[in-house]
């Protein structure tokens, strides 16, 4: 069974978990305007935001006091927010190859 979080931790979840959804969204920003303009700023960009969410999830999972199913699905969706993006990016550029004439 889970132990329950201290009062004193709610906010540390309660600030880890929201971060976590606000970074993943800009990651996968990051990443995709990386692969728009082809810059490098906006990939090391995309890299520091996705190392600032592995450190909210190890965070969020500590305070929560996560142990055995709970932590591989936390690591689960660690691995789904890296490939997401790019998964994504493969399925834009397929369909919409036939508009830029490829």
């Amino acid at each position: 069974m889970i132990e329950p979080v201290a009062l004193s931790d709610f906010f540390i979840v309660f600030f880890s978990g929201a971060l976590i959804i606000l970074l993943a969204a800009l990651y996968a920003a990051l990443f995709a305007w990386g692969k728009l303009q082809g810059g490098a700023g906006f990939r090391y960009g995309s890299w520091l935001t996705y190392g600032l969410l592995l450190a909210c999830v190890a965070i969020f999972a500590k305070v929560l006091h996560l142990e055995g199913h709970w932590k591989i699905l936390a690591v689960l969706m660690v691995v789904g927010y890296w490939w997401m993006p790019r998964l994504i990016w493969r399925l834009c550029t397929a369909t919409h190859a036939h508009e830029s004439g490829r």
